[in-house]
Formats: structure tokens, sequence, C-alpha cells
């Protein structure tokens, strides 16, 4: 398993990379923020609600399982990610992502027992996330307006509407019964937060506006993969 390259670290890492950047562009950002007082209403929403429901579960799930045990569960659902990634880079008409997702997927189910070891990391091939709202990035349509979801949070127009069918295409979708599905998707959920509790942190730290560095930043994040053709976060240094 790879260590240096754990969502934890790296969603902590990004904040940081993207702080003084993030800052930088925030004027240009408050054009793309035409619903904003919707925007910081549902934000408080969410808030409302992580702290009451996710944050609690999210820590506990943190203190009862071992690092071990949550890293092999963050990359059984990374397996399951880049499986989409490849499709969507593939549509991308990126073929080297693609193959390097199509790579990972094969490297981590087979040798990886089911994406729980993080094989293809440790051999070097480098994960290349994509989604469909990405997709529709790289053939020209813009992002739109930054959009807050209630309970998933900062979104834009274009990934919203993209939503449906990342839903649709995750491959967790195929599971059955629908209460394995149902479950799954809660531990996904689950384990997702609980890799952000650093993150938030180091944000709770570095924000004076929490709701406009994390705007700025997301939307610097959806826009920069449509540019660069890599829908990875920066690089986390070595600790």
């Amino acid at each position: 398993m790879n260590t240096t390259t754990s969502p934890r670290g790296r969603a902590a890492r990004a904040l940081l990379a993207l702080a003084l950047t993030g800052a930088a562009h925030a004027g240009a950002a408050q054009a793309d923020d035409p619903l904003e007082a919707y925007n910081r209403s549902m934000t408080r929403f969410n808030d409302a609600v992580d702290e009451a429901v996710l944050k609690p579960v999210a820590t506990a799930y943190q203190q009862a399982l071992p690092a071990p045990v949550r890293t092999g569960v963050s990359n059984f659902f990374g397996n399951l990610g880049d499986a989409w990634s490849f499709v969507n880079n593939s549509l991308q008409l990126r073929g080297e992502a693609a193959m390097a997702s199509f790579f990972r997927v094969s490297f981590n189910t087979l040798l990886g027992f089911g994406g729980v070891l993080d094989v293809a990391s440790d051999l070097g091939i480098e994960r290349h996330k994509q989604d469909f709202g990405l997709t529709l990035g790289r053939w020209g349509v813009p992002t739109g307006p930054y959009f807050v979801l209630p309970i998933l949070g900062p979104s834009t127009v274009r990934d919203t509407l993209a939503l449906p069918l990342d839903w649709r295409g995750y491959p967790l979708q195929q599971v059955s019964p629908t209460a394995t599905r149902n479950g799954l998707y809660v531990l996904r959920a689950v384990d997702t937060r609980a890799n952000l509790l650093r993150a938030e942190s180091v944000l709770d730290e570095a924000a004076l506006d929490k709701y406009s560095f994390t705007r700025d930043v997301y939307l610097q994040l959806r826009r920069a993969p449509a540019a660069q053709g890599d829908g990875t976060l920066p690089p986390e240094p070595e600790q």
C-alpha cells in the first residue's frame, strides 16, 4: 500500500498547495457565484447536518478502525472509481490516461484482493481521476455557476447535470441485492468524510472565510483538469 498517496494526506495537502492561488482568484470567483445567497444558506444547512450526523460518525469510524483497514476501504472504493475514470478518459480520447486507468483496475482487482491493496501505485501507475463533468469540460462545456448541493456540497451547474450519469456509471450501481448496495454506499460516504477530517482542520486554520475559500479552490480544481488533461489533485510531497 502506498501511504504517501493516501486520500487524507492528499486532500489536506491540496488545500495547502492551493490556498494562496485560490485567494488570488477570489475576485474572479465572485462572478462565478451569482447564487451566493442560496449557496451560503445551503452551506450552513450542510454544516449543521455534518456537525450533527456525518462528522461524529466519521470520527467514530476513524477511531474504531486501524489505519491499514481504513486504507484498504479507501483503496477498494478508489479502485471502483478508477473503472469509471477509464470510461471517461476513453470518452475524452486520452489514450495514455485511459490505459493507466485500465491497468490500475486490472492489477488492483486481480493482485490487490479486489482493490483492497493499491498494487498499481506501488508499481508506479498513476491515477488519472475523471468523471462525466470533466468529460463535458473536455469537450468545451463550461462549468457554469458555482452551486452547492444538499448534503453533497460544492458543485457547479455542469457537474450537477452530469451527476445522474456519474451515479449510473459508478460500478456500485451494479451491486445486488439493493441492501448490500446501499450499505456499500453508506460505507463509502463515511470513509469519504473520514478522509476529510484532516483537511477540515487545515481549512479551518487557513481560511478567514471558509465558504469563499472552499468555492475558489473547488472551481480551480474543476477547471484545471479540462485545461491540463488530468483530473488528479496536485502531487503530494514526501513527508
